[in-house]
This record gives structure tokens, C-alpha cells and sequence, in this order.
């Protein structure tokens, strides 16, 4: 009997193994393919843009390079933001996007410790890449992947270059910056001082101040009555130079100075226009927000790994005033 179910069985599977066989020699005849998933229905990568200053005439430019990017690389991007450079809104919007556990982070670079603890550690713990935007923080503090954006140091060069050609080889020069100076403002500063300090005619003076608009005025009103024989004024955080202007006004007539600053303030162009400032150093925001959605994206999708870590450059170049005298 036992050998009667063994010799059944067999016969059972034999005959179970041909069908299945002649079925699938049917299908690959008959040319049918099997089906795939098509493109549109495979997970969308998702990416976030965060900047500090959402309002302003810049930022816009990169949000506007970022989402053209993200078009044609078939991508989701969201742009979040905060209002005023508030610092507090800005860090919990980028812890949001890490515990979010989005694909990629596009961010305006912070050199703070919370900003770099973020990026360096709940980033990384996430697996996360961070792309820092138009204002870096240095690579070894916060891991960031990659920065796209303005050669910080040659826009302080361009800057005191175009001060010698409009100013001459001696004069007094006040430069303002923050107090809790970022690395973007560094980096400016010390362009512009390695220029003129081959000129020993030329005599600088940095001041530093808060954010608030008592704080810039004070602080313009000091530097001033330092150096009441100022020919020039430089103001390495654009945000400042409305405020320093209209101080400088107050005093004198405007016109007799050299002012220059750069573009990503929010009244950098409004100013220029009015013939308020001789020089602005003009950056390429729209090419930041596409490159930068470019590289991410890369990235995520194992194109090009590593990313370069010193960052992809983009374009810069001097704008004057019309009213300006060489």
C-alpha cells in the first residue's frame, strides 16, 4: 500500500512539473513581457529648501532656481522658511525636515552650535545628505555633503578692488558686520583685507553689531565718531547697510561716501537703484537653487558619490551705481 501512495505521488508531481514547464514555454513564445513598474509609480525622492530669510528678493531667486530644478528632475521640493532671520523658527524648521526623515536637506548655512549639532549628528543619525546654500559653514563642524554657492573670499576681494579703483590707494574705510560673526562674513572680511593691506594709506576699522535696528544705528553712530575722516563704508552683512546708510544721512550728505555691500540683503536693490550705495556685489541665487537640487538628487540617486566637499562654485561680478564716479 505504502508503495502503491509513493508511486501515485510521483506521477502527480511529474505531471505537475510539465504543465508548469509547457505554460511558461507558452508565455515566452507568445512574446508577452512580463510587466514592470513603471516610472511614475516608484517612490518620488522628496527634498527640502530652508532658508532663514524666505522674504527677501534673493532667497526668492534661489526658491525659483530650486523648483525649476526640481521639475526637471522629477523631484519633490518643498521650500519652508522662516520671516525677520529668526534664528529659533529656522532650527526648528530643519529639526522638523530631519525627524520628517525627508531624502535631502538644502540649507541656508548657520554657523551656530545648534545649527552644526543638527547637521552633525540627528542628520547623520538619519542618514539624511545636507547641502548648504549660498551661506556655508566649515565641512569638518557639520558634515554638511556639499556647498553650493558664491566664493565668499573672492566676493570680499571684488569688493576692495572696486573700493582702490573708486576710492584710490588712501582713505579711512569703516567696515560693520555682526557681532557673532558667521562664516560667510569671515570669509568676505577677509578678502577685503587681504587687497588693502598691501595699501599702508588705507586705515580700516571693523565694528560689529546686533541685529536690531537700535543696535546697527548705535553702532554706526561710534564707528563714525572714531573715524569722522571716513571715506568709505563696507557692510559684510547686506542686512545692515539700509540702516548704516540712513545713519550716514542723518550727518552728511550721503554722496561723498564710497558704500558698497552685497546682494543678499533685503534692501540691496532697492538701494543701489536710488543711487544710495557706488557698488554691489552681485552673487547668481537662481543657479544656486538649481544646482543645488541637481547635486542632491545626484546624490540620493548614487550618481555622484562622493559629492565634492569643497563645493561647486557659481558666478559673481560687481554691479555699480549709475550715479557712481570713477
Amino acid at each position: 500500500m505504502r508503495k502503491k501512495v509513493i508511486i501515485i505521488f510521483a506521477v502527480f508531481f511529474i505531471i505537475l512539473v510539465y504543465v508548469t514547464f509547457t505554460s511558461a514555454l507558452k508565455v515566452f513564445q507568445s512574446g508577452i513581457e512580463i510587466p514592470v513598474i513603471p516610472a511614475e509609480d516608484k517612490e518620488e525622492i522628496r527634498l527640502v529648501l530652508i532658508t532663514q530669510e524666505l522674504d527677501t528678493p534673493f532667497w526668492r531667486k534661489v526658491s525659483k532656481g530650486a523648483e525649476a530644478q526640481a521639475l526637471k528632475e522629477k523631484v519633490s521640493l518643498e521650500v519652508w522658511g522662516s520671516y525677520g532671520n529668526n534664528k529659533e523658527d529656522f532650527l526648528k524648521k530643519l529639526d522638523v525636515a530631519i525627524h520628517s526623515k525627508v531624502d535631502g536637506i538644502i540649507v541656508q548655512g548657520l554657523d551656530t552650535e545648534s545649527f552644526k549639532e543638527l547637521s552633525k549628528v540627528k542628520a547623520a543619525s538619519y542618514g539624511i545628505p545636507i547641502i548648504t546654500v549660498a551661506n556655508d559653514v566649515p565641512m569638518e563642524e557639520s558634515l554638511r555633503k556639499t556647498y553650493i554657492g558664491s566664493d565668499q573670499f573672492e566676493a570680499g576681494k571684488v569688493v576692495a578692488e572696486e573700493l582702490l579703483d573708486q576710492m584710490g590707494v588712501a582713505g579711512q574705510v569703516i567696515i560693520l558686520g555682526d557681532q557673532e560673526k558667521e562664516y560667510y562674513q569671515e570669509r568676505r572680511l577677509e578678502g577685503i583685507q587681504s587687497v588693502l593691506k598691501g595699501y599702508p594709506e588705507i586705515s580700516l576699522l571693523y565694528g560689529s553689531t546686533g541685529d536690531e535696528k537700535e543696535q546697527i544705528i548705535s553702532t554706526t553712530q561710534q564707528l563714525m565718531n572714531q573715524l569722522p575722516e571716513v571715506d568709505a563704508f563696507i557692510a559684510v552683512n547686506a542686512n545692515h547697510a539700509g540702516l548704516m546708510i540712513q545713519e550716514i544721512g542723518r550727518r552728511s550728505q550721503v554722496e561723498p561716501y564710497h558704500i558698497y555691500t552685497f546682494d543678499d540683503g533685503s534692501e540691496s536693490d532697492s538701494l543701489l537703484a536710488e543711487g544710495k550705495l557706488d557698488g554691489l556685489l552681485e552673487q547668481s541665487p537662481f543657479r544656486m537653487g538649481e544646482e543645488s537640487v541637481r547635486r542632491v538628487t545626484q546624490w540620493i540617486s548614487g550618481e555622484t558619490v562622493p559629492l565634492d566637499m569643497q563645493g561647486y562654485l557659481t558666478g559673481i561680478r560687481m554691479i555699480e551705481s549709475a550715479g557712481s564716479m570713477k
